[in-house]
Formats: C-alpha cells, structure tokens, sequence
C-alpha cells in the first residue's frame, strides 16, 4: 500500500482516485477549489453528455490529429466501459437523438453525490482549498484541467512549475468557443438566443451538420464547435452555410419557380423554401440573395474566437513528447498528467469527457502496476 496524491478533483481525478484506491493504495485528492468538479456540475446543466454511441472506429476519428495520443486509452476504456461504470454508480444512461449518451436524469449532480459516497467508502480523502506547489516525488497524478472557465478551478496556474522543470506545454487556445460575429443592432436585438437548426457548414474544406445559436456577440453551437480548430488556426475566409443541405441546389430552384403571389418575401421563402426566420434574416443580414444559391452556400465572416474565459474547452496543454504512452511524465517519474491538461482537442458531444476518463483510467492503472511492482 502507497500514499498517492490527486492534484485536481475534476472527472480525470476522481476517476483515477477510484482506480487507485480500489487497487488498495491511500489516496488524497487536493483542490484548490472549496467544493469538487466545478466545471464537471455547469457541464451538467446542458444535460451531462458522457460519451456518444457510435462505432468506434468513427469516434477515434473525431479526435484529429490526438487520435495516436488518446487511442490506446480510448480502447482501454470505452465509451461502453463509461457506460457501465455510470451505470454501477446506478445512474441510467440513455442515447439521444443525435447518438450521444447522457444520465437519465440530465444533470450531473446525481451522478457525482454517487460517486463521491463511493469514493469516501473507498477511504479516499478529499482536501479542498488545496494548492499544488510543486512536484515532491510523491506517486501523483495530475488532473489540473486545461485553460477554460478559469473561475472554475482550471487555471492554469500550473504553468510556472512545468515550465521551471524543463517541461514544454504548448499554449492554451480556445476550443468549442463562440466565434465573434459583428451583427447589425437590429438583427442582434431580435434574434440572440436564437438557433438555427439543421444545417450544414462548411470551412477549409471540411463540411459538418449540426445546430447553430445566435449570441449577442456572434455564433456558436455544435456546427461551429466542430470547425473551432479550423476557423481558429486558419482565419479570414467566410464559414458557408447551407441552411436546406437536405435539398440539391437543383431541387431548391425548381421550388423557388413557384410565383410568389401576394405573399411577402419572409412568407414566400418559409412556405416554399422551408427557412426558419433566423435564416431569413440571417441571407439579408450577410446581403445574400434569397436564390437558391445563396440558400446553399451563404457566406458568414467570423472575428476572431471569444476568448479561454467562456470556451467548453481548450486546445494546448502539455507536449505529447513530455509523457509516455501511459501519461507518464518523462522528467518527474510516478507522475502523470492526464486529462485537459494534455495537449488535444475535440468537438462536443461526448468526445472530451470520454478522453478525461480513458486517460486518467490509463495513468491510474499504470501508476497501480508501478506501485505493485515496488
């Protein structure tokens, strides 16, 4: 039986909290926040999504360029493990629409009282208010998240200590971020919190389906969310959206000859066109013609990103040559990063939790045949 230490009481630390601590060891987890999983319980205020049901070689695939990085762990622990281990919290999960997987009762604060009491009968301790000074060559597992919501405990406060050791971490950008958009008063004013469904968006060559949401300063949603690393690493082209990708561009047309008669515009394009009023607006907003074409491929000019504070997550962390294929970290041995504070991204829907709890599944059940070993 070891000491080991949990530096973050997020979903990766909890997770390898309980992996260790069922292995027989004394586990402590600190956090510098006065209460666990701060960012873990204002994801589950949009319903908790877990992981999605998809075939798992597509799901790997949603990982990008991470996919060498996270897919041993991924198939270590998967989206059907994940599963089954909510479920043995006896929280019922479900699949969505959409294929993605979320508690019963769409909130994450069931799922996380349950885990704690498991967590407290496995005799771990829980010390908030806790700060992480430094590496002491204690077996520990790093769970200190990445860069996004920041208030939440994910802070980054860490980066001096890496960076003291000789350890790169690349830098934390914003990922599944709301991308500024300059709107016109009017058309902010009546349409913010607005979405937009059923789309198709395409950008650098990469086209995605999904929803779209008006926001006072621009757009987000899951479309936008899945293009982030494009629209963040190759600015200054417009994000096309086709607002009917259900329809050919012909078909659209054939339905546009219908004569207009005594209806208005807004009126003619709804009963014929099957647009919703945020898309309406949204052709003349951009200065589109309400054609066919334009209804296809209308162009939207985005800013920049809207900044780590309000991201779902970030890109950047720790360089993937720093650790081992266990997470292991090359220059300060029995210690492990895992989680955000690696260096990958994904889209929402499941994709980013499903990553924080394969990779601390991983460093965990290493560190345990370390510690055996010893």
């Amino acid at each position: 039986m070891a000491d080991v230490n949990i530096i973050g009481a997020g979903p990766a630390g909890l997770m390898a909290a309980e992996i260790l601590a069922t292995a027989g060891h004394r586990v402590t987890i600190h956090d510098q926040m006065p209460a666990p999983a701060r960012k873990f319980l204002l994801a589950g205020r949009g319903g908790l999504n877990l992981t999605h049901s998809e075939p798992l070689e597509q799901f790997l695939e949603r990982y990008g360029e991470a996919k060498d990085l996270l897919e041993p762990a991924i198939r270590a622990f998967p989206p059907e493990a994940l599963i089954g281990w909510a479920n043995g919290l006896g929280i019922e999960t479900f699949v969505g629409s959409s294929g993605r997987v979320f508690p019963r009762q769409m909130k994450a604060s069931p799922l996380l009282r349950a885990w704690l009491r498991r967590l407290d009968a496995l005799g771990v301790t829980l010390v908030t208010r806790s700060k992480w000074q430094g590496f002491d060559g204690t077996p520990t597992i790093l769970a200190l998240g990445g860069a996004s919501w920041p208030h939440l405990g994910s802070d980054a406060a860490w980066l001096p200590v890496f960076a003291e050791k000789g350890i790169t971490v690349h830098p934390f950008k914003p990922a599944n971020s709301r991308f500024l958009v300059h709107w016109s008063p009017v058309f902010r004013d009546k349409f913010a919190g607005t979405p937009v469904k059923n789309v198709a968006l395409t950008y650098a060559g990469k086209r995605v389906r999904g929803e779209l949401m008006i926001s006072q300063e621009g757009i987000e949603g899951g479309a936008i969310y899945a293009l982030s690393k494009g629209l963040r690493e190759k600015p200054g082209h417009p994000v096309i959206i086709d607002f009917r990708p259900d329809l050919t561009e012909e078909v659209l047309a054939q339905r546009l000859q219908k004569p207009r008669g005594k209806d208005s515009l807004s009126n003619y394009l709804r009963k014929v066109a099957g647009l919703s009023p945020v898309a309406i607006n949204l052709l003349r907003e951009t200065g589109t013609a309400p054609d066919a074409r334009g209804i296809k491929a209308m162009p939207l000019k985005l800013e920049r990103p809207a900044g780590l504070a309000r991201a779902i997550s970030s890109a950047g962390g720790v360089a993937r040559d720093e650790v081992d294929a266990n997470f292991q970290l090359h220059k300060a041995p029995l210690t492990y990063c895992v989680g955000e504070m690696l260096d990958w991204e994904a889209p929402t829907g499941g994709y980013l939790l499903q990553a924080c709890f394969s990779t601390a599944v991983t460093a965990a059940r290493h560190l345990a045949s370390q510690l055996e070993t010893r």
